[in-house]
């Protein structure tokens, strides 16, 4: 593979119809050609026009992420399909809900690390604590490869453009 052939992470935003099976012709998208997703969030974004946003996060060289993006385009009921990672700085995070079990001596620890790391404790007991914890991926990986929690559970990545640019539908 040459060097402008290498994979790189793109963070995806796709704005579509709110109504059943949309996000299942999005995974068979990808998973009919073989692609993976490695973070995928979707949440109803305008009630009043019953639009959805997908936020898809994954890897693939140059060639391959302007496939995706050709054929996500030509899926209905898609309305909008932008590549935060090419067309200027964007925002993204991501939300965990982690559990670290232990003594009390590795829990002290724990607070003390998710003090530092900005985590809010939402859950306490004397033998547990969970932790909330909001950031970018990479720092959502530090923290829990700090306190190696016994369990972790990821909402995915959710992004938005900077600037006054805004993913809305095109009128048609």
């Amino acid at each position: 593979m040459k060097a402008n052939e290498e994979e790189q992470r793109h963070t995806i935003v796709v704005l579509v119809d709110n109504e059943p099976g949309v996000l299942a012709r999005v995974i068979g998208l990808f998973s009919g050609r073989g692609y993976n997703i490695d973070s995928l969030t979707v949440a109803e974004v305008d009630k009043e026009r019953g639009l959805s946003r997908i936020n898809i996060v994954t890897s693939g060289t140059r060639v391959v992420i302007e496939q995706i993006k050709a054929l996500l385009a030509k899926l209905v009921p898609v309305h909008k399909v932008q590549d935060l990672t090419v067309e200027g700085p964007a925002v993204e995070r991501e939300l965990a809900l982690v559990k670290v079990v232990g003594d009390r001596e590795r829990l002290i620890q724990a607070l003390r690390i998710a003090d530092f790391m900005h985590a809010r404790l939402v859950d306490s007991r004397p033998d547990s604590l969970i932790f909330e914890v909001t950031g970018t991926s990479d720092e959502l990986d530090a923290f829990i490869a700090l306190v190696e929690p016994v369990e972790v559970s990821r909402a995915g990545v959710v992004a938005i453009a900077r600037g006054p640019k805004a993913l809305v539908p095109d009128r048609g």
